[in-house]
């Protein structure tokens, strides 16, 4: 193990060798993490069947681990700062694994809710640990370049790889090892950072003060949304426990700002949100990914509910789905240097409704799994050129004070988008009590609504927000 006195402590690089183990622990660590976005998915009408609930209620399954992920992201990266980065990152990982499981041997569907919740605990804490290790141990220039390259890639493989994990281990396993595989591959991640990652200084734990309220108020507010828009389609609750939901969430809200504007330290500094561009892009964000995490379990539950294809067809079916997106990936930052930004990302909404509009056609047509290709090839391009758009945006204009934040902001951004998204297009859409109508067009008709709505909010002109015509 490294000690305060090794080379990487003092700020210089550590042996070639040991810098590429510790990045290939941090990418192993990435990868299934954000496997664990997307593995549900495949699986969601298994556990249903296993555990006795519908589509409305799985929803949870999904946004649970996002909402906490997104929600305390950015206290993760402050708990980093003041414990120290080893120590959160070996804290973080070990909650993540035992949340992981906890899923994989929950009796009932409450306790599989509340690992996922959990489960988001564990990356809040340790995802910003890990890429801060991964900076650190390498210099800035190429090296640092490539490292967070890999950073990336191994993100993207894993959120396209998790469609196809699930079918294959849902079909062959059962769905609980979707949950159990990664425990054995997260106690490696464990070993390897004791045993590499350097040492905290205790000189640096007294820097930064946490910013809990906010942190808490950050989460609860998309926590009891989410339950407003939930319980307001199920049939066997009262109405006053949505409304007391969706209050309790305005009031986190509201909160939440006021915390902000009083805290000496705080969370998300509220003139960070002078830059309109800025606002508009993290709200853009949110819509499109809302969008998109709605069309993969419609995806999902259309294959599998409607069509009668198994977990492992379903997986396969979704891999044209993973090689738009990885085509997607490569063309877009060519692109974004000759259009724009904003351009870029009206195109990826553009698709994204397109696609949402296949999806309600589709179904109202009762047509086959042929017919869902076009929409996985439109929500590719949507990932591709909106998001990515959507990042530049959000980052522009931004000096080495504020970055960090910018970065944080645009991330939970993107993740409690897609679980808000998810709650109200899915969890309505899929609600008998609120309406009689196909509840896979209800919910696309919804996500299209919602991505016209942020492409108005985009379109407003920004200057700071393009990339100059002669970039690329």
């Amino acid at each position: 193990m490294l000690s305060d006195k090794t080379p990487t402590s003092r700020g210089l690089s550590p042996a070639p060798a040991r810098a590429g183990l510790v990045l290939a622990t941090m990418a192993l660590l990435q990868f299934f993490i954000a496997v664990d976005v997307t593995v549900v998915n495949i699986a969601l009408p298994s556990i249903g069947a296993d555990l006795g609930v519908d589509g409305h209620a799985l929803t949870w399954v999904v946004v649970g681990y996002t909402i906490t992920g997104g929600g305390l992201l950015m206290l993760g990266g402050r708990l980093g700062d003041l414990l120290g980065r080893r120590r959160t990152l070996l804290v973080g990982t070990t909650v993540f694994g035992a949340a992981s499981l906890l899923a994989g041997l929950a009796p009932s569907f409450p306790v599989l809710v509340a690992a996922r919740l959990l489960q988001g605990v564990g990356e809040a804490v340790a995802l910003p640990a890990a890429m801060a290790t991964i900076v650190l141990m390498f210099p800035e220039g190429p090296r640092r370049s490539r490292a967070l390259s890999v950073w990336a890639a191994v993100a993207s493989c894993g959120l396209v790889l998790g469609f196809a994990l699930s079918g294959i281990i849902t079909a062959h396993l059962g769905w609980r090892w979707i949950f159990l595989i990664s425990v054995p591959f997260i106690l490696v991640v464990l070993v390897a950072a004791l045993l590499l990652v350097p040492a905290d200084r205790p000189a640096a734990r007294e820097k930064v003060r946490l910013d809990l309220p906010g942190s808490l108020l950050l989460t609860a507010c998309p926590l009891l949304f989410v339950t407003a828009a939930v319980e307001a389609g199920e049939p066997r609750s009262s109405l006053w426990v949505s409304v007391v939901a969706l209050a309790g969430a305005v009031a986190a809200a509201i909160g939440f700002v006021r915390v902000e504007a009083r805290s000496p330290n705080p969370l998300v500094p509220l003139s960070f949100f002078a830059d309109r561009s800025r606002v508009r892009a993290n709200l853009t964000t949110m819509l499109l990914s809302g969008a998109l995490s709605t069309s993969f379990l419609l995806f999902t539950f259309y294959l599998q509910d409607r069509l009668g294809i198994g977990p492992l067809g379903a997986g396969l079916t979704m891999l044209p789905l993973a090689v738009s997106l990885i085509a997607a990936s490569v063309l877009v930052p060519r692109l974004l240097g000759r259009w724009g930004a904003r351009a870029c990302v009206l195109l990826g909404l553009a698709a994204a409704a397109g696609a949402m509009a296949v999806v309600a056609t589709v179904a109202a047509q009762g047509g086959g799994a042929l017919w869902l290709l076009p929409a996985m090839l439109l929500i590719a391009a949507g990932m591709g050129f909106g998001i990515v758009g959507l990042q530049y945006i959000a980052v522009s204009g931004t000096t080495e004070e504020d970055a960090g934040i910018a970065s944080g902001v645009q991330r939970a951004a993107d993740q409690l988008g897609g679980a808000g998204g998810v709650a109200v297009y899915v969890g309505l859409g899929f609600a008998p009590a609120l309406h009689g109508g196909d509840p896979f067009v209800i919910a696309a008709l919804l996500a299209v609504a919602g991505l016209a709505v942020g492409a108005l909010v985009i379109s407003r002109p920004a200057v700071a927000a393009e990339v100059p015509s002669q970039v690329g």
